[in-house]
């Protein structure tokens, strides 16, 4: 090499010049056909706006929003004990930041996240009530966050241990026991709106998750027995609709119980969910497993280990990292078919919005106010299925999916 070159590792890439301009001439306006779709698109993109924003400010009534939050977000849970929710749902976001602050990474994004959406909401036209409890969440995650990166050794196993306790933490909260004063038992047919929804959501994940894993493994496995059974059991749940299962749960197991047994509602429609969403996991995670070469396994097995050790520590990870988007798209319908439990008789946010909507105070609003009820359940929606698919961006991101 000469002394004039430059050794290739110090050579920089060249810069991008292409500006604002450049772009729009290159990709909307490259010819007359593209430039006369690209401003009759723009006009009526404009024309669609104006119209939507015209309406929400001057002809939209958007005051049952506000008037009908907390049943909006608790359902008929008394509201004399919705401070109960209140601990709930600030116990989970002090998890998060202290999680976020001793771990980071990806747990960092969901933490901001959820600080983000909380100070959205509180520049939403509620009561100041409302909106000093979204500030105090706000402030619970900071607190966390910084609790856990300045501590973060001594904090990570006690941050553990919390997430293992509080499902059991929230559950004893939310539901109580007969004859206590402080915490009375509260019935979960009063468990409705965005907290029915969120933990039929969240439960329906988890849950479905390991069981989902074992049918895969087992519709691959060699016993005809244990591959008769997943194959079967996933082909059968496949084959019907969501809303089937759960008439199953609601109306027909009771048919096979005894007399004097009975399964509360809520459980019902939990293990309904839970059963349904693993036999489609199940299906996502076996297509993760057949992308996987023989030759990892085989060289598994030239290091000793056993079938066990292959499966959980070398085919597994590596499967579960290969179908990430088609998981998190499973996630994301599970969360939305939540609505469906409304039709057996519970009253989930969708469900919650429809009793709004029918109040008598908002009958004689002129063209009703279902519009209005229906598009903040939808932006509600959105914003929880927008924030999974930003989680498994990052995620992807920093697993390198689809680049090596």
């Amino acid at each position: 090499m000469s002394s004039t070159e430059l050794p290739v590792s110090r050579l920089k890439p060249p810069g991008s010049s292409v500006n604002a301009l450049d772009w729009l001439r290159r990709n909307l306006f490259n010819g007359w056909l593209n430039s006369l779709i690209t401003v009759l698109l723009g006009a009526l993109v404009i024309w669609l706006l104006y119209q939507v924003l015209g309406w929400a400010f001057t002809t939209a009534v958007w005051t049952p929003i506000p008037t009908n939050l907390q049943i909006l977000m608790t359902g008929r849970y008394p509201s004399e004990q919705v401070w109960r929710v209140q601990i709930c749902l600030a116990l989970l976001l002090l998890l998060f930041g202290l999680s976020a602050g001793v771990w980071g990474g990806i747990l960092r994004s969901i933490a901001s996240g959820l600080a983000a959406g909380a100070l959205l909401l509180a520049i939403m036209p509620f009561t100041l009530q409302t909106r000093l409890v979204l500030a105090g969440l706000v402030l619970l995650v900071g607190a966390g966050f910084i609790v856990g990166s300045r501590s973060r050794h001594h904090m990570r196993r006690l941050t553990i241990a919390l997430w293992f306790a509080s499902p059991a933490i929230m559950v004893v909260l939310l539901r109580g026991f007969v004859g206590v004063p402080g915490l009375p038992y509260v019935d979960t047919g009063l468990w409705g709106g965005l907290l029915l929804t969120i933990l039929l959501a969240v439960v329906g994940i988890i849950a479905s998750f390991p069981l989902g894993v074992l049918l895969a493994l087992g519709r691959r496995s060699k016993l005809p027995v244990v591959k008769g059974f997943c194959v079967g059991y996933i082909e059968l749940i496949r084959g019907v609709p969501l809303i089937t299962v759960l008439f199953m749960a609601m109306i027909m197991l009771p048919l096979f119980l005894p007399a004097n047994v009975r399964v509360d509602n809520l459980i019902r429609v939990l293990v309904a969910i839970t059963l349904f969403s693993a036999a489609y996991l199940a299906e996502n995670v076996r297509g993760g497993l057949q992308s996987i070469p023989n030759g990892q396994v085989e060289a598994a097995r030239a290091l000793g280990l056993n079938v066990f050790q292959t499966t959980l520590l070398i085919v597994l990870p590596q499967a579960l990292r290969a179908v990430i988007p088609a998981l998190v798209g499973q996630f994301i319908s599970l969360f939305k078919d939540t609505s469906l439990v409304a039709i057996v008789g519970l009253a989930e946010l969708l469900g919650i919005a429809d009793i709004v909507i029918e109040q008598p105070a908002w009958l004689t609003v002129p063209h009703g106010v279902h519009r209005e009820v229906l598009l903040f359940v939808g932006l509600v929606y959105w914003i929880f299925c927008f924030s999974f698919a930003q989680i498994s961006r990052h995620l992807e991101t920093r697993l390198g999916v689809g680049t090596r």
